[in-house]
């Protein structure tokens, strides 16, 4: 986290010690509300589509559980989603009858997109959903292209932004989705333990609602006291940490500051020239594959376990993160490896600091396999 981030935690934090929770939040209304509108400026969104919630994977729980699935509704995704996303795919097949559809990969990687044009048309899906940056590749799906698909055919439109928030320019109205989750942390530098949810004014004039979409017109509900909030604000819940909060803003102003083209510029710049290096190490096999590639570097090492490989390098202090096949079951088995190390430089590193990693690694090749 940068310092401004840092600050803004800590300053609220030092309040709700002073003053207690509710009255610190009340002394920071104008602060709060701020925030909502930071995020809707970072994503191309109005501040009444925005939703605050506890991470990514809460965001797309709360927006897949506003859809009102019937059995046999299919859910049309991709190859290329995290297995939290996976695992409530499967959960919704289990409990409610859901199909799950992946559309197969192109030649080149990422998904196919005429693939999943035909799958939307003869399929119908309820929801399409896809992930614009895996956790576990450089991978930049196009989901501009697949938002306009979902437009000519009505369809609900949920996209996963945890990976490219705060990594490139991300605009809700050019993707054309209904749904977009993100996270805090990662590449917009925030505090963990928050997100935010973009919904879409379609969604909103519809009425869906996470969890209970059904309770209007329920013979125990007062339908005159049950009225849910007319904007975003309904996906959330009650309680907040609100020093996490304004650290998220603080981040997303901080991102808006330094502009997203030109960190998306600079970090994926810093990414081609690990990508170039790594693959002329013998035994080093760079994962990444797809027509457009961003920040995110994963490699597979021969003989190597990523995790150890990883705490060699932490301890030269160089920080990278390990993935077992478990992160990406898909993708992993399809290029034939059990695991990656994932490197993710961002705006504020050097080539420098590339090319020290590159030499680390060499070294580390080079000596006794660490399995």
């Amino acid at each position: 986290m940068p310092r401004k981030v840092l600050d803004a935690v800590t300053e609220h934090l030092d309040l709700e010690a002073s003053l207690g929770g509710y009255e610190a939040a009340e002394a920071r209304t104008d602060r709060i509300s701020s925030v909502y509108d930071a995020i809707a400026r970072l994503t191309g969104a109005d501040a009444r589509n925005v939703a605050l919630v506890e991470n990514a994977t809460a965001a797309f729980q709360q927006a897949l559980s506003s859809v009102p699935f019937r059995p046999g509704d299919v859910v049309l995704t991709t190859r290329h989603d995290y297995v939290s996303n996976q695992i409530m795919y499967l959960s919704l097949a289990r409990r409610f009858g859901v199909e799950v559809v992946r559309a197969p990969d192109a030649p080149e990687g990422g998904v196919d997109v005429d693939a999943m044009a035909k799958a939307i048309h003869r399929r119908q899906p309820r929801l399409v959903a896809v992930t614009h940056v895996p956790t576990n590749s450089g991978l930049v799906q196009d989901v501009e292209t697949i938002g306009r698909l979902c437009r000519e055919r009505d369809v609900l439109y949920l996209v996963d932004a945890c990976q490219s928030v705060g990594q490139m320019p991300v605009d809700m109205v050019e993707i054309g989705c209904d749904f977009l989750s993100a996270t805090s942390r990662k590449f917009l530098r925030g505090p963990r333990g928050t997100g935010f949810l973009i919904v879409s004014d379609r969604v909103l004039d519809a009425g869906l609602e996470p969890l209970f979409p059904d309770l209007r017109g329920a013979d125990w509900i007062d339908d005159d006291l049950y009225q849910p909030a007319p904007d975003g604000r309904r996906f959330e819940n009650w309680e907040f940490s609100y020093a996490l909060v304004l650290g998220m803003g603080a981040a997303a102003e901080l991102a808006l500051q330094v502009g997203l083209e030109a960190t998306s510029t600079r970090a994926r710049s810093l990414a081609r020239r690990a990508r170039g290096l790594l693959a002329e190490l013998p035994g080093v096999q760079v994962l990444d594959r797809g027509p457009e590639l961003c920040a995110i570097v994963t490699i597979h090492v021969e003989d190597r376990d990523p995790s150890r490989l990883a705490d060699d390098l932490r301890s030269e202090g160089i920080h990278t993160s390990a993935m077992s096949r478990l992160s990406a079951v898909l993708d992993f088995d399809a290029k034939g490896v059990e695991g990656a190390l994932r490197i993710s430089p961002h705006y504020y590193n050097t080539e420098d600091e590339v090319d020290r990693l590159v030499e680390a690694l060499q070294r580390l090749v080079r000596s006794a396999p660490s399995l």
